[in-house]
């Protein structure tokens, strides 16, 4: 049975604590499940003064982030990755309180686990600074849109603008698109926009085949049961930043993977 360890609970503590002051929590993608997200849009009077353009650009010296790349043999859709290596793929969708993001990713590192993080826009514009923390971790970095909305229900202008402003965001970050593509509000993409992601660049569109449900915060233990349940060789895991359960499942997540000899490793190096 996994529980949940004395020091996990404090590091819930910890990251609770900056989530009161922090802001509004992610929101999940289970379609009509979660509440709109609150993020301010980087125009507003609201929004941190970090989405300021002048720090929203590569670091000097930083290498290009890796741009998206076509499987050969895989779908349009992609939900887990081949069942005969003993590998699964974290990923994350990107919103919420920096300082959650900053201690699962320093727990992933810890655990010798790569993640895939899947930003939102407005994240990247109030915190521009974590979309190089992640790739220097070794992470894969992608596109969640820019607002996080349900863009299968947005006219055909408004979703391509969705992704390619996330696109564009990540780009003048990092040199990169991202190396993948997740829309927001569901865990599947409308055929539209498949057809309007590989239109901005991305062959593939990343979904999953466990779902967490982090996001309903049902607590850490519950968190880690419902992963390790349903996790198997390939799977492609769903999880959120922005959630204190989900930095205390986290260490518990791995070390069980680690006893079943599946390895957390990136969705790139899953499907390579």
């Amino acid at each position: 049975m996994v529980r949940v360890t004395t020091t996990n609970r404090r590091g819930v503590l910890r990251a609770g604590a900056g989530l009161v002051t922090g802001g509004a929590l992610a929101a999940g993608c289970g379609a009509g499940r979660t509440a709109p997200t609150t993020t301010p849009d980087p125009g507003s009077p609201t929004a941190s003064p970090s989405a300021a353009h002048a720090t929203d650009r590569p670091s000097a010296g930083a290498q290009a982030a890796p741009a998206p790349r076509a499987y050969p043999g895989q779908p349009a859709q992609i939900a887990h990755g081949p069942r005969t290596r003993p590998q699964v793929a974290l990923t994350f969708h990107g919103q919420g309180d920096p300082g959650i993001a900053h201690s699962l990713l320093d727990t992933a590192e810890q655990h010798g686990a790569r993640l895939t993080v899947l930003a939102v826009g407005t994240w990247l514009d109030q915190h521009p600074d974590i979309a190089r923390r992640i790739l220097d971790g070794g992470h894969d970095l992608g596109n969640h849109t820019q607002r996080h909305i349900s863009i299968n229900d947005m006219a055909e202008t408004d979703a391509r603008k969705e992704i390619t402003d996330c696109a564009d965001r990540l780009k003048r970050l990092t040199g990169s698109i991202g190396t993948w593509f997740r829309p927001s509000r569901s865990p599947t993409a409308s055929a539209l926009v498949v057809r309007l992601a590989r239109e901005a660049g991305y062959p593939h569109v990343l979904s999953y085949d466990v779902d967490s449900l982090d996001y309903t915060r049902p607590g850490a233990a519950a968190v880690t049961r419902k992963v390790l349940a349903d996790v198997t060789k390939g799977s492609v895991v769903s999880m959120h930043f922005g959630y204190p359960d989900t930095v205390a499942a986290l260490p518990d997540v791995l070390h069980e993977l680690d006893r079943r000899g599946l390895r957390a490793v990136t969705t790139t190096e899953l499907l390579s």
